[in-house]
């Protein structure tokens, strides 16, 4: 801060107030950071409040303050604003990942530019290489001045070498070899192959991953008191070779003794909940067993309304000291009804496609099956790349919540094209166009079209999964089909032919369908140029025009 003291050593009322300096700041930021006002009585005491004011926007390098008479004077220095942040030599690490970290610690193109906040930056870049094991990383930043108070960064990185895992020892077990453990972890010794997977390369999250791999192993075995009491990480002086050491206490293997179920059960009894739960008296304690039937508890209190409802196992080491009972506490909460279910992303294929296919119901109690369900059934369709589903609360009530189904649409068509060309038939000419959901309908067509000097042939066809609003199927088809060789000798007979069919399906469940279709097919044979013997006789005695009527039945699943 400079305060101009001379012209400000008396107090006097503000008669009004100028602010100079400003170029990209608006100065309605100043004004509103001044605790002061036009009309106020000033002095040195003031200044400072001032001058301490506009500093904390953290907008200024430099503020200096004055008065001319009556007018309060504020001249300011805009810090630099960031034009462009550029990085060479990061290859381990992607720019925008890079970029996205700065972006959070206040560092990003159009930002004010902060010489402090820099310095911190250079140092967290190189705790992120050093989390990938390369400990001989270097982070060099440049500054570059740029017209109209803007800078230009530059961040030159040396990503330096992966450290190796070299020698990996664990102390204090005796109930498992060290081979079983080390097989288990993330982080592995030098292999054939360890050029081509990088097992070998040690990362700080490796190593926190794998403590919690071995707490897994033991507590998913009984052994309730293991822990890894600490872990070393010595690196050699060549910064390229790391030697691990965990430090564990295995502790003893704990018996199930009995398991306890308590809490707000609401109308589920408690004898369907003990047929939930996988743990029982006589086993060996295992933690994955707990959770498994946590969630299956959770599952069946979701399918009957209870969205939020929590089971939570506790793991009572009794008085023996080598058993151990399980109190499961639930908590059904309310039962949750769905207030609205909502569909967003769906640009061609329309809501009440979507809307059909939903098993759970508005105003229904919310079923966590029937909305998976739903989901499941919105990715048969086809129409779309990923379907996800979220199920926020209602504000402003305790029992509702919203159904909301995201969808990415992808390509439901698709059009092919034929050209060809032979000396003795000519042009060859062909469209196929199929799309499984017409104008976003959800309805299904296909249409053909090939003709040659030869043959001549037209298909079309059409399906609605939804022609009844409880999922009656219909389709109908017909064909076209004529040949015509003309002087050409290439066959004894020829025919032309033409058909319609008529089809319907019924859904019997959720996965399987039983169809009904009627066809008729009507055939007229035409002998060739030089007939064969059989085609003659056959014709003369059986007539040459035939109809043919189909009825067909399937099952599908």
């Amino acid at each position: 801060i400079t305060v101009l003291w001379g012209s400000v050593v008396n107090a006097f009322v503000i008669s009004d107030i100028r602010i100079e300096g400003l170029q990209r700041i608006s100065a309605g930021i100043v004004f509103g950071a001044i605790p002061y006002n036009v009309g106020d009585d000033i002095g040195v005491a003031e200044i400072r409040v001032i001058g301490q004011s506009l500093f904390e926007t953290e907008s200024f390098d430099d503020v200096e303050i004055g008065r001319d008479g009556n007018v309060l004077v504020i001249i300011v220095k805009e810090r630099p604003t960031i034009d462009s942040i550029e990085f060479e030599g990061n290859k381990a690490i992607k720019t925008e990942a890079l970029l996205e970290g700065l972006e959070k610690s206040g560092l990003a193109e159009g930002q004010i530019f902060k010489k402090v906040t820099l310095e911190h930056i250079a140092s967290d870049l190189e705790s992120q290489y050093v989390s990938q094991g390369r400990y001989d990383a270097g982070i060099k930043t440049t500054v570059v001045d740029l017209p109209r108070n803007r800078v230009a960064i530059k961040v030159d990185v040396y990503e330096g070498n992966v450290s190796g895992i070299r020698h990996i020892n664990i102390i204090g077990n005796q109930i498992f070899d060290d081979e079983t453990l080390i097989d288990k972890l993330e982080i592995k010794l030098p292999s054939l192959f360890s050029f081509y997977t990088k097992d070998d390369q040690y990362s700080r999250e490796k190593l926190k991953g794998d403590i919690e791999t071995l707490e897994s192993y033991y507590l998913d075995r009984g052994y309730l008191n293991f822990k890894v009491e600490s872990t070393q990480v010595a690196i050699a002086p060549n910064m390229e070779d790391v030697y691990i050491t965990f430090n564990v206490a295995e502790g003893e293997q704990f018996i199930v003794s009995g398991v306890d179920v308590a809490g707000e059960l609401r109308d589920i009894p408690e004898e369907t909940i003990r047929t939930l739960l996988i743990t029982r008296p006589g086993q060996v304690f295992s933690r994955e067993y707990m959770t498994a039937s946590e969630e299956r508890i959770e599952a069946v209190f979701g399918n009957a309304g209870y969205t939020f409802a929590s089971a939570t196992g506790e793991p009572v080491i009794d008085e023996s000291g080598d058993t151990v009972t399980i109190r499961y506490f639930v908590d059904a909460g309310q039962r949750a009804y769905v207030r609205r279910i909502n569909f967003q992303g769906n640009t061609v294929t329309q809501d009440e496609v979507l809307r059909r296919e939903m098993r759970q119901m508005e105003g229904g109690w919310a079923s966590t099956a029937m909305i998976e369900g739903s989901k499941i059934r919105l990715q048969r369709l086809g129409f779309f790349k990923e379907v996800n589903v979220e199920t926020p609360s209602v504000a402003g009530t305790e029992d509702q919540i919203d159904v909301n189904f995201t969808v990415e649409e992808q390509p439901s068509g698709s059009i092919s094209a034929t050209v060809g060309f032979a000396e003795d038939t000519g042009l060859i000419l062909g469209l196929q166009y199929q799309e499984s959901n017409v104008f976003g309908t959800g309805n299904s067509i296909n249409v053909g079209i090939n003709r040659s000097d030869f043959q001549e042939a037209l298909s079309f066809s059409f399906f609605d999964p939804y022609y009844t609003v409880d999922g009656v199927s219909r389709g109908y088809s017909f064909f076209f089909r004529k040949s015509d060789f003309g002087e050409f000798n290439i066959a004894s007979f020829s025919t032309d032919s033409y058909g319609v069919s008529l089809n319907f399906g019924y859904p019997i469940s959720e996965v399987s369908r039983i169809g009904f279709s009627v066809g008729y097919e009507n055939t007229n044979i035409k002998e060739g140029v030089i007939p064969a013997r059989e085609i003659s006789e056959f014709v003369d005695k059986e007539g040459n025009e035939f109809d043919l009527f189909s009825v067909t039945a399937s099952y599908s699943m």
